[in-house]
């Protein structure tokens, strides 16, 4: 393998509330509904060739609210909608666990198990890799790999998760109005981590 393929950057995209919108444990692909703009922010990650990953919790398996093939129906759709907009996902990986259920795991974000597993099946570098999402656990793992973090607020954020992403505000970290602004910053620094 080459040390190019070993090395490469990807955007770590949180699904609910970032690319579709928050149906809170959507069991039906019916139920899906892309949030205006994200299709062509990840297209515009696709033209970069810059890998687009999605993480997800879905403790919903866990906790009995859907069940894995409903959940599998609904990613199904999220990426047939992306691909009729001109987009796609490389890869997608979930959490289906849930603390009082599982027990802890090492994969609920903001726990790093997903983004080894992405890490390890498709040669990403995580220090040059954004992580972007509307919770302050989508962007967190920035900080614990050395990343680039962006905060997405939507209508499901807490303004608790927004006054921690202000806190944390540097070169590192930032905050977006959107999922286009989010991956144009994420996609700055991508380039400026490969200098």
């Amino acid at each position: 393998m080459s040390a190019a393929l070993q090395t490469r950057p990807a955007l770590f995209i949180d699904r609910d509330g970032t690319i579709i919108a928050d149906a809170h444990y959507p069991s039906l692909a019916s139920q899906v509904r892309l949030i205006p703009g994200a299709a062509a922010a990840i297209a515009r990650a696709n033209s970069t060739g810059v890998l687009v990953i999605v993480v997800t919790n879905q403790s919903g398996i866990a906790r009995g609210m859907i069940t894995l093939a409903q959940y599998e129906s609904v990613r199904m759709r999220m990426d047939t909608l992306l691909v009729a907009a001109g987009a796609r996902v490389d890869g997608t990986f979930h959490c289906p666990h849930w603390p009082d259920v599982n027990g802890p795991c090492d994969c609920r974000k903001p726990g790093l198990g997903m983004y080894r597993d992405a890490s390890a099946q498709f040669d990403i570098d995580l220090t040059r890799s954004a992580y972007i999402g509307d919770r302050w656990r989508d962007v967190q793992p920035a900080i614990a790999t050395g990343g680039f973090g962006v905060l997405v607020p939507g209508v499901e954020t807490s303004e608790s998760d927004v006054e921690k992403a202000r806190t944390h505000v540097s070169e590192r970290l930032r905050i977006a109005a959107s999922l286009g602004d989010a991956v144009e910053m994420s996609l700055d620094a991508v380039r400026a981590s490969h200098v």
